[in-house]
């Protein structure tokens, strides 16, 4: 007999641990499984040093909620333990977080943190503590394949799909992990909070980095890296010297508000180069991406991905819905062509891989994005205004 987590035997007889953020969506994942009569365990993870952290509606992880948690779990009637992940934490993603930002890359914590910590570390602590799954608040499906494994789905609710997030989940992971809310919209979610009574029915959603409430990340990498925040030049595509900046930390590609300089018509960030410190502008269309290439690719097709090409369709951002892409895996690696184009890719992001463009289509698995290729054309000029030198290029501002 199969329970609703598709676990073998009686729902009394199942322990399941939960991953609880003090939100409403691990909350009332614990509800759930506990009105179902699961033997619930629900587990908080201290990640950071709350107490000196200013906690504010939309920031995830601080002090109070480790007390929310708590209380949901005093309301629930379920045993609760804070474990303290602060020295992993830092050590797996807050560091990375820094240096990423330091090589000119717009980083992706919240991945690292699934990968590291939550779908890793803590799922080793499910374990040890005789759970025959790990479940979490997450909005992604999880589905029984034929042969006993288990596969990923985008959520019924598109608008809190989470797979972009989640695209570095192992196989052996996703057989161990549920994510109950994968069909449910958010509404309802909220509703069921209510009926079980949550005090946290209406809290507002996570939005930011956990470890960056402020929302000031350059003053976290100021703290773990002092003095790695250079100034260098913003340079413009056709060799113009436009002014200085004070670090490329402060700099995403894509970015147009804020870059410091004016030439009567609109300017973005196009790339960023750490080796030389320079911020290279220029127009709009010099954003325009057609292949990445990528490191760390995670792949979870039914078959293993050969050499040869590949029809798959990928996100390279969490806002976007999935557009047809081609996977070309060789022996110097694996790259995507974005067939439509996409617009502000940056390394350090994830390119996520789908069967479809389908809603609740099935996760193929994703990399890290470690080089955008722009144009030909524009290659040779983003080459032409690395290569400047800066002394004479100081002397032609």
């Amino acid at each position: 007999m199969q329970n609703s987590l598709d676990l073998p035997g009686r729902p009394q007889d199942t322990r399941v641990v939960v991953a609880m953020s003090g939100g409403v969506d691990s909350s009332v994942v614990a509800g759930l499984l506990k009105r179902e009569g699961y033997d619930v365990v629900g587990v908080t993870l201290q990640l950071y040093d709350h107490g000196e952290a200013e906690h504010r509606p939309g920031a995830c992880c601080a002090g109070q909620d480790i007390y929310d948690a708590r209380r949901v779990a005093e309301t629930l009637g379920i045993p609760h333990y804070v474990l303290d992940y602060e020295r992993r934490f830092r050590e797996a993603v807050i560091d990375a977080f820094a240096d990423s930002y330091l090589a000119g890359e717009t980083p992706i914590p919240c991945v690292g943190c699934n990968q590291q910590i939550k779908f890793h570390d803590l799922l080793d602590t499910a374990r040890d503590l005789g759970a025959q799954a790990l479940a979490t608040g997450h909005y992604i499906a999880s589905r029984a394949l034929p042969g006993g494994r288990r596969a990923l789905y985008r959520a019924r609710d598109e608008e809190r799909d989470q797979s972009y997030f989640l695209f570095a989940t192992t196989q052996d992971q996703i057989d161990f992990l549920r994510f109950p809310l994968g069909d449910m919209p958010k509404w309802r979610t909220r509703e069921i909070a209510r009926d079980l009574g949550l005090t946290v029915a209406d809290k507002a959603d996570s939005q930011d980095i956990c470890f960056v409430p402020t929302g000031r990340y350059t003053q976290i990498i100021e703290r773990l890296r002092p003095g790695a925040i250079e100034p260098g030049e913003i340079v413009h595509l056709d060799g113009r010297v436009l002014g200085r900046h004070d670090g490329i930390v402060h700099f995403t590609i894509g970015q147009r508000r804020g870059i410091g300089v004016a030439i009567g018509e609109p300017l973005y960030v196009i790339d960023l180069d750490a080796k030389t410190r320079r911020v290279l502008v220029g127009p709009r269309e010099a954003l325009e991406t057609r292949r990445v290439a990528l490191r760390q690719v995670n792949w979870l097709g039914d078959m293993p991905l050969g050499e040869g090409s590949h029809e798959v369709f990928a996100k390279v951002r969490s806002t976007r819905p999935p557009q047809p892409a081609r996977l070309v895996v060789t022996e110097g690696g694996v790259e995507v062509d974005l067939l439509a184009g996409e617009y502000g890719v940056s390394p350090g992001q994830a390119c996520v891989f789908y069967e479809s463009c389908e809603p609740q289509s099935r996760v193929l698995g994703g990399g890290w994005i470690a080089a955008a290729r722009p144009a030909v054309a524009l290659a040779d000029a983003i080459g032409q205004a690395r290569r400047i030198p800066r002394a004479a290029a100081a002397g032609s501002a």
